[in-house]
């Protein structure tokens, strides 16, 4: 993930991440295990199922426009690539969680 703050409170990010990747395990911890920062954005390519706290799932694929709602995880099915716009402060916090996961599994 590469990030650039600073977009009227918002953090806009680059996320490249390969097949098989399980996001849930960095979000143990948080609030229902889920990411709690909210994403709007677009797939460049690839294949990502989100799983939110709700119980529902979504597909997204190659060329979709996103709306990820606080309380989600993923699995990456595809190698992805996308785009995504982030609150700085949610995800400032969602992202040093998952700094302190990342250590502890190294």
């Amino acid at each position: 993930m590469r990030g650039l703050p600073g977009y009227g409170g918002m953090t806009v990010a680059f996320n490249q991440m390969p097949a098989g990747t399980d996001l849930a395990p960095l979000f143990q911890g948080l609030k229902n295990n889920s990411c709690q920062c909210p994403h709007w954005g677009y797939v460049l390519e690839g294949a990502v199922r989100m799983k939110y706290d709700d119980g529902s799932e979504e597909l997204l694929t190659t060329g979709d426009v996103f709306y990820m709602q606080p309380g989600h995880t993923a699995v990456v099915e595809q190698d992805t690539k996308l785009i995504d716009f982030s609150p700085e402060a949610e995800l400032k916090e969602v992202m040093n969680h998952i700094a302190k996961k990342m250590a502890e599994f190294s």
